[in-house]
């Protein structure tokens, strides 16, 4: 078994060699693991630390010349991609890479084919802001009525899929709708999501947080293009 741990990168020159360390520090016994970064068109040094990064065993390194967003650079990271199973990873430190084995273990088990770590289901977390709780809990809500499931967090970044079903779904979000656009996707083809409580630690956007309200309305377009037209 390997796991593929997909790491888009834009300006996060100040948190991305201590989540790479994370990363490299989580116990996954006998699982393999890659670690595929994907800087974004970084301006800030970062794009420098992540070719010091590639240099490191099992790190595998990528460059788009300009910002495509964050979609793009988890699309060109999944080409590269080959693990059994893929996971995204954001380059700040909201998340912690220690959920890896909770999210493994429903695909290990055989329950389920997608696992996503959900922030609303009673596990530690620093207090959300509370109009981006709000954003999260919309989205969600659109979600689980169009696609009749009841998952309590679309937007998490910690999503677990295996690989076959990834190469059965293609992907065209660049920015931030690729959160609904894969999960619309994995619900039209009958996947039921399985969810496990991850825990939080949320940053402010005065410490480089990016996606904003805006990005809301793309989201809920995704969401339905992707139930009506495919």
């Amino acid at each position: 078994m390997k796991l593929s741990v997909l790491i888009p990168v834009y300006n996060e020159h100040g948190t991305l060699r201590e989540i790479v360390r994370r990363v490299q520090a989580v116990d996954l016994g006998d699982i393999e693991r890659e670690i595929i970064l994907v800087d974004d068109g970084s301006t800030d040094g970062t794009r420098d630390t992540v070719s010091e990064l590639g240099r490191l065993p099992g790190i595998q390194v990528y460059f788009h010349d300009v910002n495509q967003g964050k979609g793009a650079a988890v699309r060109t990271a999944m080409f590269h991609a080959s693990g059994d199973v893929v996971v995204v990873q954001d380059a700040d430190l909201e998340y912690d890479p220690r959920e890896y084995l909770a999210l493994l273990r429903p695909i290990l088990e055989g329950r389920a084919e997608v696992v996503y770590g959900s922030r609303f289901l009673g596990a530690p977390r620093r207090a959300m802001l509370f109009w981006h709780m709000v954003g999260n809990k919309v989205l969600t809500l659109i979600t689980n009525i169009l696609y009749d499931t009841i998952i309590t967090d679309m937007e998490t970044c910690y999503k677990m899929v295996r690989a076959d079903v990834l190469r059965d779904i293609e992907l065209h979000a660049r920015r931030f709708d690729f959160e609904p656009e894969l999960t619309a996707k994995v619900l039209r083809r009958g996947y039921r999501i399985y969810e496990v409580p991850i825990s939080y630690a949320g940053r402010e956007y005065s410490q480089g947080k990016k996606i904003t309200w805006r990005d809301a309305w793309g989201a809920i377009w995704t969401l339905l293009r992707c139930r009506f037209s495919g």
